[in-house]
């Protein structure tokens, strides 16, 4: 069997297919359809300091090559990862990247602090989630605001940090080189699309939420691109 290890900012996964942080939850719900165990790593569902419910329903819908989903960074909070999450996921033989989201630079401090003497291999920054009204994409917009958390959160924790970058901006490279030069060790490429599907019968948004994330074969090649650039 060829040797599929790779190294990113001095951690070694096995293979390099990583689940990707979002519907694939924490591992757990997955795990009986494919091990855990075969996969590189695992990008934890983002998230945050407190429990989140969500946005309210219908938050997924089909497209044409693609889903999106309007789920608003539902999670269990940070404690809850710790102590129910982690140890299951660190039994899998797998790295385990966690995905984090704020409000405010605070709060993904505090994030940071929480997980920094736990047995999480990665830190990943989630300031690009466009489902959630505060904080999110908010954040991933602007170099100001990407080079202030990524700074503040890299003073907090010695865990590698990897900052995952929204597609909507008008330039992701000058938003990829504020996130580098204020620390970021990897770069996370991309967060979903904004978009909106129509009911033809009400006339109306079909998600509660009106807009979400669109992901799927569809983004594949806006990705691409965007990690050239």
């Amino acid at each position: 069997m060829p040797d599929m290890r790779v190294s990113i900012c001095g951690v070694e996964f096995k293979n390099p297919v990583i689940a990707a942080s979002g519907t694939f939850g924490y591992g757990m719900e997955y795990n009986e359809f494919y091990p855990i165990s075969k996969l590189g790593g695992v990008s934890c569902k983002g998230t945050t300091l407190y429990e989140r419910s969500g946005n309210p329903a219908p938050r997924i819908v089909e497209t044409p090559s693609g889903i999106i989903n309007s789920v608003g960074l539902q999670n269990p909070g940070v404690d809850s990862f710790l102590s129910i999450y982690l140890p299951w996921l660190k039994k899998q033989n797998t790295v385990v990247i966690a995905n984090i989201a704020g409000n405010s630079v605070e709060e993904y401090c505090e994030m940071a602090e929480r997980l920094k003497d736990s047995k999480v291999d990665m830190i990943e920054l989630n300031i690009s989630c466009p489902n959630v009204k505060h904080g999110g994409v908010n954040f991933g917009t602007s170099c100001d605001s990407v080079a202030e958390v990524t700074s503040q959160v890299k003073k907090r924790s010695d865990k590698p940090l990897m900052v995952k970058l929204t597609p909507n901006v008008t330039s992701i490279g000058d938003i990829a080189r504020a996130a580098e030069d204020a620390g970021a060790d990897a770069l996370s490429l991309i967060n979903t699309l904004t978009g909106m599907r129509i009911d033809i019968k009400t006339r109306r948004p079909i998600l509660k939420n009106n807009t979400g994330g669109l992901s799927g074969p569809a983004v594949f090649p806006i990705a691409v691109r965007m990690v050239r650039e």
